[in-house]
């Protein structure tokens, strides 16, 4: 298969390989269970390669390695702690990415502050939930987790790729809705809600590479000393 079929295969693989894990592959065994989850983010990653700019290096590098470490975190969640500290990795990677393009502006900054009191809300429940369950020896992780992903999608927003900025909103949800339905209340349907907006997350914020660049003002031409 030629490389430009394949390019205009992924786009239908991913979706389609993402719903089939989501909604028909059954819970035993487990193991066929776990290489479904893996396939659509083993997908994303080869889509990455293969349309990512090449004279974004650095860009992509960061990006691809965003999306190894996260589709590690994907293979090990069964422990949490690891597969937590796997997200956690790939979330800073995504980080040093979206900054690579930063642009403040005062818009960008006051777009924070309900993200900010989101985040402080879930991180109180969340502690809230651990303390009431004895848990404490997750609060420290949980609270260093919920920081990285808030701060990824404050990198996001001051990037200011529409895709970046989506996609991490939407990895905000899916982790909201797991940590919720983990630790404070049962969450109705979670599990697809879990996988649908972190694989939209995961193809968004790989969109976010491909997508093409904002250009900056040409700078004005010097007017000309002749008359016509």
């Amino acid at each position: 298969m030629s490389q430009s079929m394949i390019r205009r295969a992924l786009p239908v693989l991913i979706p389609a390989t993402g719903l089939l894990y989501i909604f028909a592959i059954p819970s035993d065994p487990e193991p066929v269970k776990l290489l479904f989850k893996l396939i659509p983010m083993a997908l994303i990653i080869g889509y990455a390669c293969l349309l990512a700019p090449a004279r974004e290096r650095r860009e992509r590098k960061l990006l691809l390695l965003g999306l190894f470490f996260c589709m590690i975190g994907d293979g090990t969640l069964r422990w949490f702690t690891v597969g937590l500290s796997a997200f956690l990795i790939g979330h800073l990677f995504y980080i040093g990415c979206f900054l690579h393009r930063r642009r403040i502006t005062r818009a960008k900054l006051l777009a924070l502050a309900p993200l900010l009191a989101y985040a402080v809300y879930i991180a109180s429940r969340l502690v809230r939930a651990l303390l009431d369950s004895d848990e404490k020896d997750l609060i420290a992780p949980v609270l260093l987790y919920v920081a990285a992903i808030f701060f990824m999608s404050v990198a996001a927003i001051m990037n200011g790729n529409r895709y970046a900025i989506a996609g991490s909103l939407l990895f905000l949800a899916s982790d909201s809705i797991l940590s919720w339905n983990m630790f404070v209340s049962e969450v109705r349907y979670s599990g697809p809600l879990i996988m649908l907006t972190y694989y939209a997350a995961q193809w968004l914020i790989t969109s976010s590479l491909l997508a093409p660049r904002e250009r900056r003002p040409a700078a004005a031409e010097p007017r000309s000393s002749s008359f016509r």
